[in-house]
């Protein structure tokens, strides 16, 4: 039988997580929930998944936009066995009662205090630790693009230090009235909450983040200073061990990819959806190493690189995967990052 799942939340993550449900072999997506008519409502009736009104949403006021429900949230949280918690930042915690009125396992997103679940999560990371769990926090699209990357060389070189700076996007590109508009701004807290928040994953990770916002709403940059435990034979050695790892895209020189207006372009010629990019984004151009010490630019797709770990943590909740591995190989062919 497949795991039955609710998105609680329809907005830039939850269509997204939802759009990857539906198309996993071992998953039921039970229904969506939305506390407002919208195109992203209109969207969900369109592609024939249950709409559910969240929140303090009114069923009258969907209807009287044309838009079929089949009822409220606390309908939908009795017919699913996960709920993935999708809704505003800060706002996943007061659902908590209700998911665990109706049983079900949830799992929430960055935008929540760690302590809002038994343990935080990335699939390439901490797999294991989500077997069984009944909360479970995929950690921030940032923290999710640190912990890929230390999964990659802590196994294979060690790591002495982590150093990163990290170039933020402003806004994602539906949010309108976020800025700025002309004008860098730095994160005065030291270090930036990334550090911290991968730390949830890797408690022993020496680690200090430091944070600018700018004006773009394509996607974020880290500038990456490693000390790492063991040298690496060569730069080709390192490139060649993230370019082995699940969800990393290398591009090489010849592609022509100087920065994130080329990598989304590349995305949305491949035929990904929406144009997202799921994997973190490597130049062979951007590492450099000078004995152990690595230095590396990576790009990271804030609107969809969280997706697949939200997949992969429902399978580690509900045992459909034996390990990470496994979880991840499934969910990258439905996704197609892998061929």
């Amino acid at each position: 039988m497949p795991v039955r799942v609710a998105v609680n939340g329809f907005g830039t993550i939850g269509k997204r997580v939802a759009d990857a449900v539906s198309k996993q072999p071992d998953m039921q997506l039970v229904g969506v929930a939305k506390t407002r008519p919208s195109f992203e409502a209109q969207l969900a009736v369109e592609r024939g998944y249950p709409l559910y009104v969240g929140g303090e949403g009114r069923v009258e006021d969907f209807r009287a936009a044309g838009l079929a429900v089949a009822g409220t949230t606390d309908e939908m949280f009795q017919k699913a066995d996960v709920v993935v918690d999708a809704t505003p930042d800060k706002v996943g915690r007061q659902h908590l009662g209700k998911y665990d009125a109706a049983k079900l396992r949830a799992i929430f997103q960055g935008g929540e205090a760690p302590d809002v679940a038994e343990v935080s999560f990335n699939a390439l990371a901490n797999y294991d630790a989500a077997v069984g769990k009944r909360r479970v926090r995929v950690v921030s699209c940032n923290t999710t693009g640190i912990v890929r990357a230390v999964s990659v060389l802590r196994r294979q070189y060690g790591v002495d230090r982590w150093d990163a700076t990290l170039i933020r996007r402003a806004a994602d590109p539906t949010e309108v009235h976020k800025g700025p508009v002309n004008a860098i701004l730095p994160t005065f807290r030291f270090p930036s909450h990334h550090a911290p928040d991968a730390q949830t994953i890797f408690p022993d990770l020496p680690i200090s983040t430091t944070a600018v916002v700018v004006p773009t709403t394509l996607m974020h940059l880290h500038v990456n200073h490693v000390k790492l435990h063991r040298p690496p034979a060569s730069v080709a050695e390192v490139v060649a061990a993230f370019r082995e790892s699940p969800r990393f895209q290398v591009f090489r020189s010849t592609d022509h990819v100087e920065g994130t207006p080329q990598v989304l372009e590349f995305a949305r010629d491949h035929g990904a959806a929406r144009g997202d990019m799921m994997k973190n984004v490597l130049w062979e151009d951007g590492v450099h190493l000078s004995g152990t010490e690595l230095f590396f630019f990576q790009a990271i797709h804030q609107e969809s690189i969280v997706v697949p770990e939200n997949i992969d943590a429902i399978r580690a909740m509900t045992g459909l995967a034996p390990n990470a591995n496994a979880s991840i190989a499934v969910t990258d062919l439905a996704l197609g990052l892998r061929p």
